[in-house]
């Protein structure tokens, strides 16, 4: 959580991670990103990575990075 908004976490193996809806497709085009959708219906704005796509500390860094930056800019809940 950043400022009361949802940023980061882990489900199952992935990791989730909040981007910015106008980054949403590039997003997408990163390897092991797919959509987060756990209800029939991608959520925008979110994507799961794959295990590999964090599995180093310079991977992970980027993508924790990237959540913190874009989720910091939102009016605080």
């Amino acid at each position: 959580m950043v400022r009361g908004n949802m940023c980061c976490g882990v489900v199952k193996n992935d990791l989730v991670v909040r981007v910015n809806p106008e980054d949403y497709e590039k997003a997408l085009t990163e390897p092991h990103a797919r959509p987060m959708d756990f209800t029939g219906r991608p959520l925008r704005g979110f994507v799961y990575i794959g295990p590999d796509g964090y599995r180093t500390d310079k991977a992970l860094s980027k993508w924790v990075k990237r959540a913190v930056g874009f989720t910091a800019s939102l009016p605080r809940k």
